[in-house]
C-alpha cells in the first residue's frame, strides 16, 4: 500500500523546515521530496514520533494495549519500558505478559530485563531474578537494556551479583540504565564507569550536571508524582545531545491529557530551541537504545506524526509503520476483549481485624521523649520523603493518627503471605477523616495505606484483599475501590473508563483533605526503599542513608 503525505517537514537533523511530499509504501518511508510549489498555506507539521525514554506502564493501572490507546492519540509512538513492577510481583511470567500484550498495540513497546528484584532484602515480593534469569531475558531480541540499577551501593561496593548483570549487558552491547539519588562527585562517577549510562532521578541542575560530567545521559522526569521539569529543563538548551524526556510513573487520568507532547509544548514555551527540544522528544532515545523507530528518513519505519503548530503540538494524525492509528484526537485501536487473557497475579493474604492496626507499644529508636517518633514527611511532586523526628499522640495506651496536626498512621500489609503488618506515622497526607489504600507499592507491590483511624486503615486494606488487588477510599458515610486484577497493578477495562474511575478516587481522597496533587501515587512511593530519606516496608521502618531498618 502507498500513501502520500504532504506537509511542512521539521528537519531536526539539519535544524530546517520546509514543504515536502512523504511516500509511504507498506511499513517503511520510500521517499522524502521537498516541494518546491505549496499546495496551499494552511500545511500541517511533520516530526518523528515522540518516544517516553523511561516508563513503567504498570503504573498507568492499564495494560500495556490499553496504555498505547490513551498514549497514541499524543503522538507517543514508542516508550523504553521498564517492567520491574509486574516482575518482582510475577518474575519472568510478568515480563513475559507484558510483551506479549504489548505487541496487540500498534504502538512500539521496548522492554528491558529488570536488575533489581528484588530492589532491596528489607521488604518482601513476590519474585526474585538473579543473574542467570537476567542474562536470559538480556539474550532475547525484545529486551533492549537493563533496567534501571537502583542499587547503586551495590555498584559502588562491587557486589558479585550487581556486576555479574552490568556484565551481561555489556557482553550484549546493550545500555544500562541508572538510578542513583543524590549521587554525586567521585561516587557518581564511578557509577558511571561501571557501565551506567543514564539517570532519571535528577532533582536539581547541580546534579545532573555533575552526572553529565561523568558520562551519563539526563531523562527529565515528569510524571504524576515525581516532577523534575521546572529543575532540569534549561538543560535541554545547553546539552541537547545527552537529554531524554520521560514520565517514569504516570497515571491514567493524567495520560488521558496529554504525554511527552505536552512537555515539548512547556519547554517551547520557554523559549528553548524547537530543534532541541525535539532531539531530545524523537530522536535520542532512538539512539540510545538503538530502537526501529523511524525518524524521517528514506528507507525508516514510516512512524510520524502530524501536528497542527510547533507551539502546543496539537496532534492531528499519528502513523505506525505506515498505518494510521490515530486520528484528530481519537485512537482508531480495536476493542478487544482482553479480559478473556490470563490473569497473571500473586496475592495470598487474608483479611485483617482493626485490632492489628493498633500501636500499643513504642517501636522506634529515638528517646528524647516518650512520645517523639520518626515521622515520613511526604513531599509533593517529589519521591524523597523526610526523616523528622515529631511528637505523636498517645490515647488510652495506643499511639494513634492526629489529623489536628497531620500525622497519620501508615501501614505495609504483606500481601503474599499472612504477617503483621508494618506500621509508623506519616505527615502531609493531610486526610482528616478516613483512609486510602493501595496495592500498588513500589517496589514489591504490598498493601499500603494511610489513615486517620484504624478502623478506615482496616476497611480500605480489606477492601483491595478482596479484589486481589487495586486502590481504595473510604469513610464512614463511602467507600470506592477500583479493582487491578493484573499483579494487583492494572486493570483489563477500556483505558479511558479506568481514568474516569481513577479520577473519581482520587477526586474523593481530596475531598476527605488531602492537598496532594496524586495522593494515590505518592502513596504507592512510601515503601520504596531506594529513595531517601525515611520509608517503611512490610518489615519495618527503613532509613535510606543508613540503609538499614529501624525497627
Amino acid at each position: 500500500m502507498i500513501t502520500q503525505i504532504i506537509g511542512n517537514l521539521v528537519d531536526i537533523f539539519k535544524e530546517d523546515i520546509y514543504p515536502a511530499e512523504l511516500i509511504l509504501e507498506n511499513d517503511k518511508i520510500k521517499s522524502v521530496q521537498p516541494l518546491l510549489q505549496v499546495p496551499g498555506s494552511d500545511l500541517p507539521f511533520l516530526i518523528p514520533g515522540f518516544i517516553d525514554a523511561h516508563v513503567h506502564i504498570e503504573s498507568s493501572m492499564l495494560i500495556p494495549f490499553e496504555f498505547a490507546r490513551l498514549a497514541l492519540v499524543h503522538g507517543t509512538v514508542a516508550t523504553v519500558s521498564d517492567p520491574h513492577e509486574i516482575a518482582n510481583v510475577c518474575g519472568i511470567e510478568g515480563v513475559d505478559f507484558m510483551i506479549e500484550n504489548g505487541r496487540k498495540s500498534p504502538l512500539k513497546f521496548y522492554f528491558g530485563a529488570p536488575s533489581c528484584v528484588p530492589a532491596t532484602p528489607f521488604e518482601s515480593a513476590g519474585a526474585k531474578l538473579d543473574s542467570g534469569q537476567v542474562e536470559l531475558l538480556l539474550k532475547r531480541n525484545e529486551i533492549k537494556y537493563l533496567s534501571e540499577m537502583m542499587n547503586f551501593p551495590g555498584v559502588l561496593q562491587r557486589d558479585e551479583e550487581v556486576i555479574k548483570k552490568i556484565d551481561s549487558a555489556k557482553r550484549m552491547g546493550k545500555p544500562i540504565d541508572g538510578h542513583a539519588p543524590g549521587l554525586r562527585g567521585v561516587q557518581a562517577r564511578q557509577y558511571a564507569e561501571a557501565g551506567i549510562s543514564t539517570d532519571h532521578e535528577c532533582v536539581s541542575i547541580e546534579e545532573a550536571l555533575d552526572k553529565l560530567r561523568s558520562g551519563m545521559s539526563i531523562i527529565i522526569r515528569e510524571g504524576s508524582a515525581a516532577k523534575n521539569f521546572e529543575a532540569l529543563i534549561g538543560l535541554v538548551e545547553t546539552h541537547s545531545e545527552k537529554i531524554m524526556f520521560c514520565s517514569d510513573d504516570k497515571h491514567p487520568d493524567s495520560l488521558a491529557t496529554g504525554h511527552i507532547n505536552q512537555l515539548c509544548a512547556r519547554a517551547v514555551a520557554k523559549g528553548l530551541g524547537l530543534f532541541k527540544v525535539l532531539r531530545a522528544a524523537c530522536i535520542n532515545p532512538v539512539f540510545h537504545y538503538k530502537l526501529d523507530v523511524g525518524l524521517l528518513q528514506e528507507g525508516d519505519p514510516a512512524d510520524l506524526l502530524l501536528i497542527k503548530n510547533l507551539t502546543d503540538f496539537e496532534v492531528l494524525q499519528v502513523y505506525i509503520n505506515g498505518k494510521l492509528v490515530a486520528d484528530q484526537g481519537k485512537s482508531l485501536m480495536a476493542e478487544t476483549d482482553c479480559a478473556l487473557e490470563k490473569i497473571v497475579n500473586k496475592f495470598a493474604c487474608s483479611k485483617k481485624e482493626i485490632s492489628a492496626f493498633a500501636c500499643d507499644q513504642k517501636i522506634d529508636d529515638i528517646h528524647t521523649q516518650i512520645d517523639n517518633w520518626r515521622i515520613i514527611e511526604v513531599l509533593d511532586g517529589q519521591l524523597i520523603t523526610n526523616n523528622l523526628i515529631e511528637s505523636v499522640s498517645l490515647d488510652n495506651g495506643k499511639w494513634v493518627a492526629n489529623t489536628m496536626t497531620d500525622i497519620l498512621k501508615i501501614v505495609v500489609v504483606n500481601r503474599y503471605v499472612d504477617a503483621p503488618p508494618a506500621k509508623s506515622f506519616v505527615k502531609n497526607f493531610g486526610l482528616k477523616q478516613g483512609a486510602i489504600a493501595s496495592s500498588v507499592a513500589h517496589d514489591s507491590h504490598n498493601i499500603v495505606a494511610v489513615g486517620a483511624d484504624d478502623d478506615s486503615l482496616c476497611e480500605a486494606i480489606n477492601l483491595i484483599i478482596e479484589q486481589k488487588g487495586g486502590i481504595s477510599c473510604v469513610n464512614k458515610e463511602e467507600k470506592m475501590c477500583l479493582p487491578l486484577p493484573v499483579g494487583g497493578l492494572m486493570s483489563f477495562d477500556n483505558g479511558y473508563k479506568v481514568a474516569a474511575a481513577y479520577s473519581a478516587i482520587d477526586t474523593m481522597a481530596k475531598r476527605l483533605g488531602s492537598r496532594l496533587s496524586a495522593p494515590f501515587m505518592s502513596l504507592s512511593f512510601m515503601a520504596l526503599l531506594v529513595i531517601p530519606h525515611l520509608k517503611l516496608s512490610d518489615l519495618g521502618l527503613f532509613d535510606v542513608d543508613e540503609f538499614r531498618l529501624i525497627y
